[in-house]
């Protein structure tokens, strides 16, 4: 993996990274615009990571977003063809390092009931589900 680089998203990868989701991403969310994901980078503009490989390739994403309270994982995705080649190990750590520099203490991840494959690699990484806490959520945009 000496061609891996991990790094922050620029403005001009946005568009990129939305058609990434698409193929690599289990399930959508309300955010998966150009407007959301705008918002997301302008707030912080080095919360969302990205792997590229060799020429600059896409090959996985993860945001990371520290709220000074919180650290908080999504869209840990990794392109289908290169899967189990240690990318979403690499982009757990460098989200990690990005929270322990910024002081946080603990990292939770939005993972989908449904994605057992993800689960693995999840746990794995050291996360588990906490069985005690059931996400409560309003959508605020229609």
């Amino acid at each position: 993996m000496d061609d891996l680089h991990i790094g922050s998203a620029s403005a001009a990868d946005l568009d990129s990274v939305l058609d990434f989701w698409k193929s690599a991403a289990e399930g959508t969310s309300i955010s998966d615009d150009l407007a959301g994901i705008g918002r997301l980078h302008a707030r912080d503009p080095h919360a969302l990571l990205l792997a590229r490989r060799g020429g600059g390739a896409l090959v996985g994403t993860v945001i990371a977003g520290f709220d000074g309270w919180r650290c908080h994982l999504y869209r840990l995705a990794v392109h289908p063809g290169h899967r189990r080649q240690g990318i979403g190990t690499a982009l757990l750590a460098a989200a990690e390092e990005r929270f322990e520099a910024l002081g946080g203490r603990r990292a939770d991840a939005m993972v989908l009931d449904r994605n057992a494959r993800a689960h693995g690699a999840w746990r794995a990484a050291g996360y588990g589900p906490e069985e005690h806490w059931t996400r409560w959520v309003k959508p605020l945009a229609h």
